[in-house]
Order: C-alpha cells, then sequence, then structure tokens
C-alpha cells in the first residue's frame, strides 16, 4: 500500500469513528426527546389538575447517557471486547509457541514501524485472532491457543501482520467502537421493550383532544419501530464495515510480510477448522480473522451475503493472496491494493 493510501484509510477510520460516536449520541437523542413528545402529547389534554409533560427530562438524560456510554466505550471498549473473550495477557512467554508468538508480534511491529501491542491469549481451541484498541499506542493483539498449535512460524506471521495491519489503518478504533456500541444498543432496546410490557399500560387515560390523536399514534409506533431495529440496524453496519476492512488487512499484511503465500496458507488451515470459536461471541464477531461463529453465508456473494456477513468468501481472500505471490516470484513487486 502507497504511503498517500495508508493516510487517505487512516483519515477515513477518523472520520468515521467521529461520525459514529456522533450518529449513536443523535439515536438516543431520537429516543429521549422523542419519548418526551409522545408523553407531553398523551398528557395535553388531561384535566388541568393532572400532569402536563413539559420539561424534556427523559431527553436530557438520554443524550447524558449516550455521551457517557460513547466515552466509556472510548475508554474502555478493547477491556471489555478482552474481557467477554476470557482473553489472558502474554507478559512471560511459558511456552516454545508463546516465545514464537511474542518474537513475531515483535518482528511485526517493526516491520509496520508501530509500537509493540500488548499479546492476548484467548482459551479457545479454534484457530482465530483479533487486535482492538482506540490506536496504535493503545492496541492490543490477540490469538488464540488453537492457533498457536496448528500454525507453521511462517503462517503466523502472516496472521500477526494482518491484525498489525489494522492497528496501522486504525481499523481498530472503528471496529472497537463498533463491539462496544453494538452492545450498548442491544441492552437498551432490550431495557425500552421490557418498560413497555411492563409500564406502557400507564398513562392511557389521556385525551386526545386538539387533534393530537393520530400524530401520537404516528410518533410512538415509529419510536417503538426505531427501539427495536436499532441492534438489528447496527449489527448490520458492523458486518458491512468489516467486509471491505479485511481484503485491505490481507494486502497490507502482505506488504509486512513480503509473503502473501504464508497468510494464504494460514487462512485455509483456518477454514478447515470444523469447530466455531465459542470464546468470541456475535459482538465483536466482526473483529476476528475470520467469522468466529462459523456462518455459512460468509462463504457467499452477492446482495443478501453483503448484509449479512461478518468477512468475505474466504476463498476470494485466498485467490487474491496467491495472486500477490505468484505476482511478487515472477516480478518481485508486490502489487498496490490500496
Amino acid at each position: 500500500m502507497s504511503e498517500a493510501s495508508l493516510f487517505a484509510q487512516q483519515e477515513r477510520n477518523r472520520h468515521r469513528s467521529t461520525l459514529l460516536v456522533a450518529v449513536f449520541v443523535l439515536f438516543f437523542a431520537w429516543i429521549g426527546f422523542g419519548a418526551d413528545y409522545i408523553i407531553h402529547l398523551s398528557t395535553a389534554g388531561a384535566p388541568p389538575t393532572a400532569y402536563h409533560h413539559q420539561i424534556p427530562f427523559a431527553g436530557l438524560a438520554a443524550c447524558a447517557l449516550a455521551l457517557g456510554m460513547a466515552w466509556f466505550s472510548w475508554r474502555r471498549g478493547a477491556q471489555q471486547v478482552l474481557w467477554s473473550t476470557r482473553a489472558w495477557e502474554l507478559v512471560n512467554a511459558a511456552t516454545p509457541e508463546e516465545q514464537q508468538l511474542v518474537n513475531v508480534v515483535e518482528e511485526m511491529a517493526i516491520a509496520s514501524g508501530l509500537p509493540k501491542p500488548k499479546i492476548w491469549i484467548v482459551p479457545d481451541d479454534d484457530p482465530n485472532a483479533f487486535a482492538t484498541g482506540i490506536d496504535e499506542r493503545h492496541a492490543h493483539l490477540a490469538v488464540t491457543q488453537g492457533l498457536l498449535a496448528t500454525l507453521s512460524r511462517d503462517e503466523l506471521q502472516g496472521v500477526v501482520a494482518h491484525e498489525m495491519a489494522h492497528i496501522k489503518n486504525y481499523d481498530v478504533r472503528l471496529m472497537t467502537l463498533l463491539a462496544a456500541l453494538v452492545g450498548v444498543l442491544a441492552l437498551i432496546s432490550d431495557a425500552t421493550m421490557r418498560f413497555l410490557w411492563f409500564g406502557g399500560g400507564r398513562g392511557r387515560g389521556g385525551s386526545k383532544k386538539g387533534g393530537s390523536g393520530p400524530l401520537l399514534a404516528i410518533l410512538l409506533v415509529v419510536w417503538i419501530i426505531t427501539v427495536l431495529l436499532a441492534p438489528v440496524v447496527s449489527r448490520l453496519l458492523a458486518m458491512a464495515v468489516s467486509r471491505k476492512r479485511e481484503y485491505l488487512a490481507d494486502a497490507t499484511g502482505a506488504q509486512f510480510t513480503r509473503n502473501p503465500a504464508g497468510l494464504a496458507d494460514a487462512l485455509e488451515k483456518i477454514e478447515t477448522a470444523v469447530a466455531p470459536t465459542k470464546s468470541i461471541k456475535w459482538g465483536t464477531a466482526h473483529l476476528c480473522i475470520t467469522d468466529p461463529l462459523g456462518r455459512r453465508i460468509n462463504a457467499k456473494q452477492g446482495v443478501v451475503a453483503n448484509l449479512l456477513a461478518t468477512h468475505p468468501p474466504m476463498a476470494v481472500r485466498i485467490a487474491r493472496l496467491k495472486q500477490m505471490a505468484y505476482q511478487y516470484q515472477k516480478t518481485g513487486v508486490l502489487p498496490d491494493e490500496g
């Protein structure tokens, strides 16, 4: 990847991260102020002595909550991702495989021009890996125990280079934020629906004077649909972003190692693993080098796959890497995939 392409990709990911937080806050503002307005309409026709909702408590509280959650996701999102996988930090290597991993990470840090990330081991026998963090100085690289046991040194180097590419491209910031905020939206949606289920019957006695009845009904339906669909939409967004970034990370990682065949061989071994990566759940699936859930949709192409799959088809990724290896062998030059 050329330097100009790299800087452009980094800038795009910084912009997308900022936009993601802004959309997240605006969504909460709609949920809060929309609820305030719905309650205002429902109480507008009540007797003078009854409660009339005038101060937007819900909107102000929702905006404060959104800002707080966005800040928490920024500061603690990576730790939450690692905690959810039960990963433990590799500080002192205790086995030859762990020492090899440390050596490879140090080599790829030098090749990529990045600080060495913290290394984590996920207690899972399925081969997989991911990177997380907010920038190159606060990055974490995690691999499963199955990956260490399965790959050769060249293959491990390819996988580590791929994850270092995500760090260098600032993919980790965007995808870590997505992982944290997707989980938050799922919790908020669930809590809101529980409130509607148990408390929605209150306040139904409000009058429809002033013609607010149809408007109230429309707003309430739109509000409920928004709350219900938010986790689904955010999950689809995470999947779409993940698919696009994998090709770029494959190519950038090959630039670091000068050995595209190493990553191609690693992906072939990872693809043949039959069991899902049980330690990694759907909320962080888009962070991994391959879909940890083993869903068949990731092997397909087309509009549906583009919407629902977390990763591009493995066969296509492997074919691209092998083509890069062939070109490098023939010309001594790797193609610029930036």
